[in-house]
Parts: C-alpha cells; sequence; structure tokens
C-alpha cells in the first residue's frame, strides 16, 4: 500500500500550509488576546474551498476527499488549533449535515 501523497494532495498541503502562515500566524496572539473571532479569515478560506472541502462541487463544495479534509485540518492546527477547530466544525457539524441530511433543495441552497 503507497502512503504517499499524490500530487494534487502535495498541492492543496502546500497551499493550506502557505496561507496559515501567511494569514494566520502573525495574527493568532492578537486575536487570542483580544478574543477576536477573524470573520475575514474564515472568507478568505471559504475562498480557497476549505469550508466545504469534501461537499461535492454540484453542492459549491470542493469535491475532496476526506484524506483532504484530514491534511488541511493537520496544517491548519500546526499553526492555530483554534482555527482548525472552527474549520473542522464548519464542515463537519454545518455543510456535513446538510449535505448528509438535507433535502436536495437545502443541499443546493446552503
Amino acid at each position: 500500500m503507497n502512503f504517499e501523497l499524490n500530487e494534487n494532495q502535495k498541492m492543496i498541503t502546500q497551499m493550506v500550509r502557505d496561507f496559515a502562515e501567511k494569514e494566520i500566524r502573525p495574527n493568532m496572539k492578537k486575536w487570542d488576546d483580544e478574543e477576536f473571532f477573524p470573520v475575514n479569515t474564515m472568507k478568505k478560506m471559504g475562498e480557497l474551498g476549505l469550508l466545504g472541502i469534501y461537499i461535492p462541487e454540484e453542492y459549491g463544495g470542493s469535491g475532496f476527499s476526506y484524506f483532504e479534509y484530514a491534511t488541511a485540518l493537520i496544517e491548519l492546527g500546526k499553526v492555530c488549533g483554534g482555527i482548525g477547530l472552527s474549520v473542522a466544525a464548519h464542515n463537519s457539524l454545518c455543510t456535513g449535515h446538510i449535505y448528509y441530511h438535507g433535502n436536495e433543495e437545502q443541499k443546493k441552497k446552503y
């Protein structure tokens, strides 16, 4: 069994790592000190496809597997556990529930 990342997985891993280092690391202490939730950073992660990473493209997601999802969480968590947890909550508790339990209209809308 081959456990090496394929080229697409390497690209996603590097993209998330670069984003975390550029957008999150320089700000995380200030966010924590001020008890601030970085809405604009979350929006940027949404634009990168991280807030619907395993949702099929037909519903507005990225269409990746749970492997890419876990890899993204690992890279975010290396820099800031709170941001990683927020992305996990959005994917697993929000979009995931709609995808797995919502009707077709809800899936297309949300």
